[in-house]
């Protein structure tokens, strides 16, 4: 069943002729630019945008991906902060990030010769406040995942089988989304969030957000990480390392790392 899902995949993608896909070097995007490079060969082209929004870990990654599988790669240099109501950040800010990104995808796609803009979207999504995918489907980028009926168990499943390196990584959102709603996004504070995650990874958690509320860090990690997290000498190496990053407090959240945790202020309004 799942083997003719891809197989299906791989025919909606040949369907496109050539393609660029929108690569941020996560799980569904990495599955989705191995099937198109299986499908169109060189005419599949990868397209990161390189913002802050982007971890540089994230960023590194992508490049390794590509260079591993041959694929090309293109780079599109942005700054969201600069879109107009963007930085206010209000419930609609995926929508404007997401029209000014795959806007210039577009342009990208066109000036290269490529037919389609493919994003890496699953069924699962469905189910979320996602207001991006409004821009998907006014830009008319398609959603190949979903097309084909993947969900991100089966996408999982099937990057183990083709030996991705991404199919045990974690979820991961881009860096706006650890701000709550309302409050201003500046270069300041995804900075602070990007260095505080980086330091939960080098510490070897696998799972973790560090939200940001004003100056404070509330830290969520997977649920099956939190007592290591408040070992001792772990909770005060974190603690003094945010507070060098510019906290003023550092928290944890007790339920733990969920995806979405900033809607759930929308779902309750």
């Amino acid at each position: 069943m799942i083997d003719e899902k891809f197989e299906n995949l791989k025919n909606i993608l040949k369907g496109y002729g050539s393609v660029a896909v929108a690569f941020s070097g996560g799980v569904d995007s990495t599955f989705l630019l191995y099937a198109a490079h299986e499908a169109l060969g060189e005419k599949a082209v990868a397209v990161t945008s390189v913002s802050p929004l982007l971890p540089e870990r994230e960023k590194n990654e992508t490049k390794s991906f590509c260079e591993r599988l041959g694929i090309r790669l293109l780079i599109v240099e942005s700054n969201e902060l600069e879109v107009e109501g963007f930085s206010e950040n209000p419930t609609n800010r995926c929508y404007l990030c997401k029209k000014d990104i795959f806007g210039r995808l577009i342009e990208i796609a066109h000036k290269n010769g490529l037919n389609e803009v493919a994003e890496g979207s699953n069924i699962d999504d469905e189910g979320d406040y996602r207001p991006g995918l409004m821009a998907v489907s006014e830009l008319k980028i398609k959603s190949p995942l979903r097309e084909a009926g993947f969900n991100k168990a089966e996408i999982r499943e099937l990057s183990k089988k083709y030996d991705l390196p991404t199919w045990d990584k974690p979820s991961f959102a881009c860096l706006a989304s650890r701000v709550p709603y309302g409050e201003r996004i500046s270069e300041e504070k995804l900075s602070m969030v990007e260095k505080g995650e980086q330091e939960l990874f080098e510490l070897g958690f696998k799972q973790f957000r560090v939200r940001i509320h004003g100056k404070l860090a509330r830290i969520e990690v997977s649920p099956d990480e939190l007592d290591r997290l408040l070992e001792g000498d772990m909770r005060q190496k974190v603690h003094d390392d945010f507070k060098k990053l510019g906290f003023t407090y550092v928290t944890v959240d007790l339920l733990g790392y969920r995806t979405g945790s900033m809607n759930e202020v929308i779902k309750k309004s």
